[in-house]
């Protein structure tokens, strides 16, 4: 009897194991069936690559980005009717997929019409119209970004900060996403210009005085109640342990405050504040604001990272509260900052795919914006830092923005990279109207100078278009 009893327990666990094995698999494969779609092993892919036309992508007003198109030979080839100008948003399906042809490939691969409408596409020997997908993206914007970069290196994301819709996004040097495969391997060994790299995603650069942003919300959260009644006496450098910082281009801002520290961007009184500031505090403020860690969206990005602890020295420490040292940032990361600050402290998680479409135009999935969450910065922080950033157009480094039909807050910066003390990238990161934000602009310009020489008039130009349409 104990024998048919242990057996009988044997079976049963056995029972149970194969069931619970059997739900996992089918609970894995429903929650992953996009994830598990896309993975090169999975012949189903190539099965219906024979079957369908690979359905189109397009702008948010219909225009179209990437459509594939056959010759009267059957032969077909992807177009994009933009070139070089959506290249990176929009990437490529050949060699490899990349941007909104690799998130949104599940879509594009599949044809959800009727059985009915599928036997008659066979009958005839055709292949069936793959769903298309309709973006975020606004046309316009992305034209203003691309041409106004113009030969220079660098990054462009434009987003809506109550919802994490990226309205543009532009990356240069930028490539033909037609002619990929011919150019494929001039693109991978051009190690110099990484042509295929999104910048807005994967760029790590110094953020310079952008970094300032940070620096001050972690004044403002140690001092809620005297922040407003800093003064410091700028000579155009200032000293701690040996270690100097000086000023951009040697500056002397003379007597200044809180505010004015932020909006002429002073160098000297940041590097002051630093001094004040409680490091392992500051340490945990960027670990909540994602330092170090990966950013909420579905495209490949990188981590942006600093050094802040209770053991740098205070020369680091310097470095790091201007945006110089160990500092590295993508101008991704930098818009979503920029967007939790326009957004009372939410933070909505950045998207590309707006919805997806039938050939007969039936809605077949639409994606809502998502909430990343909140406790990032309070209502309170927020408005502190508006009203400096607002500062800084009105009567600071991004002044050439000021005196539009809105109004408009930012922060610039002039990000050193290397020994040479005059060479520097030009940022610019900031959002309109103050008081009702529906757009926010990050513009990095590699090696061009002054962000508020280079970077801001960028910006300009796309807020005051999508502003006034």
């Amino acid at each position: 009897m104990r024998v048919k009893r242990s057996i009988g327990i044997m079976i049963g666990l056995f029972c149970v194991l194969v069931v619970s094995m059997a739900g996992y698999i089918c609970y894995y494969a429903t929650v992953h069936k996009q994830e598990m779609f896309d993975n090169s092993y999975n012949g189903y892919q190539a099965q219906l690559q024979k079957e369908n036309i690979r359905g189109s992508i397009l702008a948010s007003d219909g225009t179209v980005l990437a459509e594939t198109v056959t010759d009267e030979n059957g032969a077909e080839k992807r177009v994009y009717p933009f070139e070089n100008m959506f290249a990176h948003a929009v990437g490529y399906s050949t060699k490899g997929k990349s941007g909104v042809e690799a998130l949104a490939n599940y879509y594009l691969i599949n044809a959800n019409v009727s059985l009915p409408e599928k036997v008659a596409y066979q009958a005839g020997e055709q292949k069936i119209p793959a769903d298309n997908v309709y973006t975020t993206l606004d046309v316009e914007l992305q034209r203003i970004a691309y041409e106004s970069l113009g030969m220079y290196k660098g990054a462009v994301i434009v987003s809506e900060p109550s919802t994490g819709k990226i309205l543009a996004m532009v990356s240069k040097p930028d490539f033909n996403p037609s002619t990929i495969a011919e150019n494929w391997d001039t693109l991978i060994q051009d190690k110099n210009n990484s042509t295929l790299l999104n910048r807005v995603t994967q760029g790590l650069y110094p953020p310079g005085s952008t970094f300032k942003i940070l620096t001050a919300l972690e004044y403002i959260r140690e001092n809620p109640t005297t922040y407003e009644q800093y003064s410091f006496q700028c000579t155009g450098s200032y000293s701690a342990d040996g270690e100097k910082i000086r000023c951009y281009h040697n500056t002397v801002h003379n007597q200044v405050d809180f505010t004015k520290s932020f909006a002429k961007s002073c160098n000297s009184s940041f590097a002051n504040i630093g001094m004040r500031l409680d490091k392992d505090e500051f340490a945990k403020t960027l670990d909540k604001l994602m330092f170090g860690e990966d950013l909420p969206i579905d495209l490949p990005a990188k981590q942006s990272h600093v050094e802040v602890s209770s053991e740098i020295s205070n020369g680091d420490m310097m470095q790091v509260v201007i945006g110089q040292g160990t500092d590295a940032m993508t101008p991704l990361h930098l818009n979503l900052i920029t967007n939790i600050i326009a957004n009372d402290g939410y933070l909505m998680k950045p998207y590309l795919l707006d919805y997806v479409e039938n050939k007969n135009h039936q809605i077949i999935k639409r994606f809502e914006p998502v909430s990343v969450g909140t406790g990032y910065m309070s209502a309170e922080e927020t408005e502190a830092l508006k009203a400096v950033m607002q500062e800084v157009v009105e009567t600071g480094t991004a002044k050439k923005l000021s005196g539009l039909s809105f109004s408009a807050a930012g922060k610039t910066g002039s990000a050193e990279y290397s020994q040479n003390k005059e060479e520097s990238h030009a940022w610019f990161t900031g959002f309109a109207p103050v008081d009702n934000p529906q757009i926010s602009v990050t513009v990095i310009i590699e090696s061009a100078g002054s962000g508020g020489d280079y970077a801001v008039p960028i910006a300009k130009r796309i807020m005051e278009n999508y502003l006034t349409r």
